[in-house]
């Protein structure tokens, strides 16, 4: 048996434990350990890539390979040369532009492709719209995996009641398509008239339209934004929930630039209908003169008369935000004219125009006010009524495709 006296110098060596440090540190979890607070040791020189026995380690960062230097632990520390991460670019900021995918309904065919035209960064998409046998919406988004992370708009036309269902069902369903963002253009919120609660037991159909829209899936860019022109009633802004982000627009604007192309623009003053439409509408119209009218009760009848402002030898535009029988409108004419007006013209952002009633607004063919409407301007807010009074006077059709483009890039 071996001895530890003829046991070989090399088994000797084998078996010594290594001397411990002059000075040994507190022991560290961390795999790359840190230099104590404050400390100022110099960094160590690099290390040879190719020092045989060496660790080396490294680390990627936004792309950027970073290498350490050796610490006496045969560790490498890192000092990376990180750069910034990428952030994906915002739009909205002073120059920048969207692109959306813009989708529609039938009926908003026409001005969608208007709305595309005013602008490159704008495409033009479309949905399949079928029916079952039964008479239910078969709808159906095409390519639908390629617009993730994508910015998408959906043009509505809330006409009737059979065509809110099946555009709600596409409304609710994009948002889930991993898009960067979702807006929808309602140019016409079509229950605001239906807000008013007289009587117990009356039903605000606005309030439950607005809180269908208020329950839109969120997008991964956030609420939805809705867009809507010339609302009925100014407090069904309050209608909506805090899941929808509503934008009120206006249609305004374009009767302003229209009132500039007329040859008599110097002499035009701006009448309105009651109270409400001149609470709606007079900060943007301030700058011309104002007449206002109100409906008061005769007997069964209500009458229109001029409440203030003086109508003479003024060419008078009616604005208000609709028209349905146009009764009303009709009355202001009559009495405008009675009060002198020399001509009469009429503008609304939403012509409705329920059971063809806007055969009742003639041309006048310069017979005079008393008779018939130099102009009616209406906007293509409500596509079926665009189709039925084309290239018929005294109705002219100010496009909401500008405005709209505008406010997809908010």
């Amino acid at each position: 048996m071996a001895t530890a006296a003829s046991a070989s110098p090399a088994a000797l060596r084998a078996k010594t434990p290594a001397a411990p440090p002059a000075h040994p540190g507190p022991k560290s979890s961390l795999a790359f350990p840190w230099a104590s607070p404050g400390a100022s040791a110099p960094a160590p020189a690099p290390a040879p890539a190719s020092a045989p026995g060496k660790l080396h380690a490294s680390l990627h960062l936004g792309g950027a390979r970073s290498i350490g230097t050796a610490n006496g632990a045969g560790l490498h520390v890192l000092h990376p040369d990180v750069k910034p991460l990428a952030v994906p670019k915002m739009s909205g900021g002073a120059g920048d532009q969207k692109s959306i995918l813009l989708y529609h309904c039938e009926e908003m065919t026409d001005l969608a492709r208007q709305v595309a035209a005013r602008n490159d960064d704008i495409q033009l998409c479309s949905i399949s719209w079928r029916k079952f046998p039964d008479g239910f919406p078969d709808l159906f988004i095409p390519n639908a995996q390629n617009i993730r992370g994508r910015h998408v708009a959906f043009l509505a036309s809330f006409s009737s009641p059979g065509v809110i269902f099946e555009q709600l069902s596409i409304i609710y369903n994009l948002p889930k398509l991993f898009i960067a963002s979702f807006t929808l253009i309602l140019p016409f919120f079509p229950t605001g008239t239906s807000e008013r609660m007289e009587d117990e037991g009356d039903v605000a159909t606005a309030f439950t339209l607005a809180r269908s829209l208020s329950h839109i899936p969120i997008s991964r860019g956030g609420p939805t934004s809705l867009v809507i022109f010339d609302i009925h009633a100014l407090q069904e802004r309050f209608y909506f929930g805090d899941a929808i982000l509503p934008c009120f627009e206006s249609g305004i604007p374009l009767l302003k630039t229209r009132l500039q192309e007329l040859p008599d623009s110097d002499n035009i003053a701006i009448a309105f209908p009651d109270d409400g439409a001149w609470k709606r509408f007079y900060k943007q119209l301030q700058h011309f003169p104002m007449i206002i009218c109100n409906k008061v009760r005769e007997g069964d009848q209500r009458i229109v008369r001029i409440k203030e402002g003086d109508a003479r030898g003024r060419h008078v535009v009616i604005v208000d935000d609709l028209v349905q029988s146009g009764g009303t409108l009709i009355e202001c004419q009559k009495v405008l004219a009675a009060h002198g007006a020399a001509k009469v013209s009429a503008y609304v952002t939403h012509g409705i125009f329920p059971n063809k009633s806007w055969e009742k607004f003639k041309h006048d063919n310069g017979e005079g006010p008393e008779h018939a409407l130099s102009h009616f301007w209406i906007t293509d807010s409500c596509p079926l009524t665009v189709e039925a009074v084309k290239d018929r006077r005294p109705f002219e059709v100010l496009s909401l495709a500008d405005s709209i483009a505008s406010a997809l890039q908010i």
